[in-house]
């Protein structure tokens, strides 16, 4: 009778502590941000965004602005993880009331875009992919380039409104205030050079403005365009609630493009921080370039864009994947 023989295999510990690596590599790339997350479980999400942020475009320009201002708002706060999105209810305090997010509008479009999405695949896509990729489809319609986003995030069970003020530049911080909190976020200077270019399109509102006109004017601001501020904002108290503003850019007012740099240098900038970053002698020399070459100035604000878009995202099992981006799911 034939005997069996069987083949044992002993493997050293030290086997383990070389495959050990490895395992965690695996699981770890299982949880980061990825391109084309959804492919497989809402494979139209990307063109469902792309779609509604047109739509919205065409009813609402101003939309395209909120999505821009939406991402810096969400991902420099802790997170990219729509906690900018929750509204306050009992244990909740929304990000929205904070000083720093006065003149911010439009979130009720967002819920148009998610109803879109959960009629096609319901809890699969995130609130926070929505802020980041409204951004990148916002950026298109406003003349500026299709940026490369990686998708995955999850959305956070939790606002983060005392940390607003941390992480939010205030309309008239220094620059040095401004490169701090983004060199803190892993953004050089360069790219908060260009992250700063988005003031090429939308609006400040007189409130921001009047303390470099009243009682005097600022002597950075051209002369001419100071007396253009008087007329947009005539009086040194205005009302917070009225509609009294000026343009970013008049003359691609809705165009993100490197104007806003020749602006600056011109010292027609509206905030502080916009002449301080044309004077500083850490970002002059990239304001120069960026006024010089448009393409240039596209490159940068695509590679700071992304950074920003992936600071710090819930993945995996972290957070959740909200049914209403207003509110946690219960």
């Amino acid at each position: 009778m034939a005997t069996t023989k069987r083949l044992r295999f002993h493997l050293s510990p030290s086997f383990f502590f070389l495959l050990l690596p490895l395992l965690l590599q695996f699981y770890s790339g299982m949880s980061e941000l990825q391109f084309n997350y959804y492919a497989q479980s809402c494979p139209k999400a990307e063109e469902i965004i792309k779609q509604q942020v047109v739509q919205l475009y065409y009813k609402h320009g101003n939309t395209a602005v909120s999505w821009v201002r939406n991402l810096f708002h969400d991902c420099a706060v802790k997170s990219c993880d729509a906690s900018l999105l929750l509204e306050t209810v009992t244990g909740v305090a929304s990000e929205q009331a904070s000083e720093r997010s006065f003149g911010m509008r439009n979130f009720k479009y967002v819920s148009t875009i998610k109803a879109a999405l959960e009629a096609e695949c319901p809890l699969k896509v995130s609130c926070a992919d929505i802020v980041a990729l409204s951004a990148r489809e916002g950026i298109v319609m406003l003349g500026g380039p299709r940026i490369p986003i990686k998708t995955g995030r999850r959305d956070s069970r939790v606002s983060y409104l005392a940390e607003v003020e941390k992480f939010i530049p205030n309309h008239n911080d220094s620059i040095a205030t401004a490169l701090s909190v983004f060199n803190s976020i892993g953004i050089d200077d360069e790219g908060v050079v260009a992250l700063y270019g988005a003031h090429s399109v939308g609006r400040v509102h007189c409130i921001n403005l009047v303390h470099r006109l009243y009682p005097t004017v600022d002597p950075t601001l051209d002369p001419v365009y100071a007396e253009y501020l008087k007329g947009r904002c005539p009086t040194p108290d205005p009302d917070p609630d009225a509609v009294v503003y000026a343009r970013n850019d008049r003359e691609t007012p809705m165009i993100l493009d490197n104007n806003y740099y020749k602006n600056i240098i011109n010292h027609k900038g509206l905030l502080i921080v916009d002449q301080q970053l044309a004077s500083d002698p850490r970002t002059a020399p990239f304001v120069q370039k960026m006024a010089a070459d448009n393409n240039y100035f596209q490159e940068q604000f695509s590679r700071a864009i992304a950074l920003l878009s992936e600071n710090n995202p819930l993945t995996g099992d972290q957070g959740e994947v909200r049914k209403d981006c207003r509110y946690v799911n219960i």
